[in-house]
């Protein structure tokens, strides 16, 4: 059975291509959730939970953006991560409603209830994404004037990662210019999709440490994935997604289908026999992890009939093979420049990681990070990392940080692609460690 809410439905008022909410209170509710229509034929679902506690007003808004690109918020990140509620609709005792004021967007347009009523509404790269998101935040700050003074921050996965960088980049100029009244923290960017290339290269030596490959299988891997970074390094992203799929069948292939988001399984679904493209290949592996039918089946069942606002011909996840295809040309292409402009704008940057994650690697995130023009990039790199438990008298170590300045690196053991999935306890203590309440 559903927890009962504090839920005030509203309607949205267009105005040309802005939209505003017709609902304003400075009071912080248990939960509630609508729509913004961000363009003309976009329409963006959004779902907040007021934290647990009775000085709520004093937490900090933390918005958390999921992978893919096509995965849901309000599905996989709010049942199967971190929201109150686990896939059993039962209470998850590593919420991060315990910490913050958590809002889940399905973004881009087309994940989860999200949905466009013209294909032409598509995104087709971060940059529209990170316009949309905007529109919609900004939105959703005039409903909720109360959060134009809590600290805020960003926190992701996966493609998220290279939608919140982008995304980051242009609220903290939209800030300057005086277009939002926002407080604007941080970022936290978990195995996350920041240069494709520099994770590709990293697979092979990855798995060969883990005795996944053998001298021959590494080279093999290696040589397509060299290839790989040539394609980006021509220009020819299209191409560079192919070949990147390429690399994984062969991973698969030698590995007997290890399970790229956490390395210690195998045959993990979903792994269908038939793809009618290539990019439905790579949607199922990438997305398909996001929407597992049970979790399907919750959300077009009694989430659905509790929110009480999806329009009847829109169905959770419908559109998420198109929003992944879309955005095909682009998905190879790097942003780290658009970390390194949060960095130098003082937003505290975290990059959080689990040790178990292929996909969006640990060895990867150094290679990228090593990229950075940050000027204070070797003090960074020389400092000494500090070891985490839960328990500081047992010292089960659950993972290490790294920081120096406004930069931090998470190392989160025992957890693969989904670390708030995997290892609920550290993820809770890290979020903990990162917006300080």
């Amino acid at each position: 059975m559903l927890v009962a809410s504090t839920v005030v439905v509203f309607l949205l008022i267009s105005c040309s291509y802005g939209y505003t909410i017709n609902f304003h209170d400075q009071e912080i509710p248990d939960e509630q959730w609508g729509y913004v229509t961000v363009r003309e034929d976009a329409h963006m679902f959004w779902w907040l939970y007021g934290a647990h506690s009775t000085e709520r007003e004093n937490k900090p808004l933390v918005l958390w953006l999921q992978g893919g690109p096509g995965g849901s918020g309000s599905g996989f990140g709010n049942f199967a991560e971190l929201g109150p509620l686990d896939q059993n609709l039962q209470e998850r005792n590593t919420t991060w409603v315990q910490k913050a004021n958590v809002l889940f967007i399905d973004n881009p347009v087309g994940s989860g209830f999200s949905y466009v009523t013209n294909p032409n509404a598509y995104t087709t790269n971060v940059t529209q994404i990170a316009d949309d998101l905007l529109v919609i935040f900004s939105n959703f700050l005039k409903a909720f004037p109360v959060f134009t003074k809590t600290p805020f921050y960003i926190f992701c996965e996966s493609y998220g990662g290279k939608m919140t960088s982008v995304f980051g980049e242009t609220l903290h100029k939209a800030i300057l210019a005086q277009k939002i009244d926002c407080n604007f923290q941080g970022v936290a960017l978990g195995d996350s999709w920041i240069s494709p290339v520099d994770s590709v290269l990293s697979w092979g030596n990855y798995l060969y440490s883990y005795n996944l490959l053998d001298d021959k299988d590494l080279d093999a891997v290696n040589d397509i994935a060299q290839q790989t970074a040539q394609a980006v390094a021509d220009g020819q992203y299209k191409h560079s997604t192919d070949l990147w799929s390429a690399t994984e069948t062969m991973i698969s292939e030698k590995t007997d289908n290890v399970n790229v988001y956490n390395v210690l399984q195998h045959n993990a679904p979903p792994f269908p026999s038939k793809f009618k493209s290539n990019l439905e290949k790579l949607y199922q592996q990438h997305v398909g992890i996001y929407q597992q039918q049970s979790l399907a089946d919750l959300m077009n069942g009694p989430i659905r009939a509790k929110l009480g606002i999806i329009p009847a011909n829109v169905t959770w996840g419908a559109q998420s093979a198109d929003v992944f295809t879309y955005q095909s040309v682009d998905f190879m292409k790097p942003v780290i420049d658009a970390v390194d402009y949060l960095i130098k704008n003082n937003l505290k940057v975290v990059v959080f990681q689990g040790q178990l994650d292929m996909i969006c690697d640990t060895p990867g995130a150094e290679r990228w990070i090593a990229k950075l023009q940050w000027p204070s990039l070797d003090e960074f790199q020389a400092a000494d990392r500090t070891p985490l438990y839960l328990d500081a008298m047992q010292k089960n170590t659950q993972g290490f940080v790294k920081t120096f300045d406004n930069f931090s690196l998470f190392y989160i053991m025992n957890a693969g692609h989904m670390v708030p999935a995997d290892n609920g306890p550290m993820a809770l203590q890290m979020l903990d460690l990162i917006i300080g309440v």
